[in-house]
């Protein structure tokens, strides 16, 4: 019994709770695209939407309302090319969407994802050498986005990309803009995942031909995790990521134990997804199952948690009752 008498009541078991999830840790992704009065649910994300800015400003507005203090903008443009120049042209959607919400909601916290997929018309991360990804060719554009972005209103860049060097590169050109105050979130162990699926959809950015093993990471590999992570630190992260979440719940926990900045976590659009589809089946309780899991990521270290169940959470959905 000398175990069992912690855990007789509620009460006693949220007193000395190890770990505890709050809305404080959570980032809320959200897929903005051009047009207006557009809202279009993504069939495999089911309660997660494509927004134009108008019906962006209505879902901030909720959001801020609900008390979540941070999102993380992807955009979706309405023209692709083989260099992604609709990611960092004047008026791109992401920056057009940011300087919208800072007018309206100067207090959100706004994180910009930085990568080429979306924006190219074969879907890779980065600018083509013929059927291969040119780092050095990409390096710049991604700078470009950034800046682009800073100058927007966001209040953190992230570069998802995995190209080598791009974290020195950005930190460089942020600084000669005179953005030295805004940090840099590295994708630092971002896996080549099956879990993307769903957000490939989303954003309209599966690669036309082959696959991104070539730059996103090995899911076999340990100790590359550990060393990219490192190299981003040196290069001027301030924050670095693990991506997916709970199957690398291994690699996240070593990352924390590691480093000293802040851990962010990103659970992906397969691990919603699932659930969801889980839930829908009436196999699981969808809702226990995202708190278990959301809890698993805290448990192993983050810091800070992306998640699409971010909205629930703060509307009390997925608390204990």
């Amino acid at each position: 019994m000398e175990y069992r008498r912690l855990r007789r009541n509620k009460a006693i078991r949220n007193y000395i709770r190890e770990t505890k999830v709050t809305l404080e840790d959570f980032i809320y992704p959200l897929f903005v695209i051009g047009g207006e009065n557009i809202k279009e649910e993504i069939v495999s994300m089911p309660g997660q939407y494509r927004f134009s800015i108008d019906t962006l400003l209505q879902e901030v507005k909720e959001l801020v309302q609900l008390n979540i203090q941070g999102i993380l903008l992807f955009g979706i443009p309405d023209k692709k090319d083989p260099f992604g120049t609709t990611a960092y042209c004047q008026g791109n959607i992401v920056a057009k969407a940011i300087t919208a919400i800072k007018k309206e909601f100067p207090q959100l916290y706004i994180v910009a994802d930085v990568c080429l997929c979306e924006y190219t018309d074969h879907g890779h991360c980065g600018v083509l050498c013929g059927a291969e990804v040119d780092n050095e060719k990409t390096l710049p554009l991604l700078a470009k986005a950034s800046v682009s972005y800073a100058e927007a209103g966001a209040d953190l860049i992230a570069p998802s990309d995995m190209m080598d060097g791009r974290i020195e590169y950005i930190r460089k050109a942020l600084n000669e803009s005179g953005y030295e105050h805004i940090p840099i979130m590295a994708y630092s162990a971002k896996y080549c995942s099956a879990f993307y699926g769903p957000f490939r959809e989303a954003a309209d950015s599966a690669p036309q031909f082959g696959d991104r093993k070539s730059y996103q990471m090995d899911p076999a590999n340990r100790k590359e995790a550990l060393k990219e992570t490192e190299k981003d630190i040196a290069e001027g992260a301030d924050i670095v990521m693990v991506k997916p979440g709970l199957p690398y719940l291994d690699i996240l926990w070593q990352v924390k134990e590691m480093v000293k900045v802040p851990v962010c976590v990103y659970q992906v659009s397969g691990e919603y997804a699932m659930i969801k589809a889980a839930e829908k089946m009436g196999w699981i309780d969808g809702k226990k199952v995202a708190m278990e899991s959301l809890t698993a990521l805290k448990r192993a270290g983050a810091d800070m948690i992306i998640s699409y169940f971010t909205k629930d959470f703060a509307k009390g959905l997925l608390e204990e009752k």
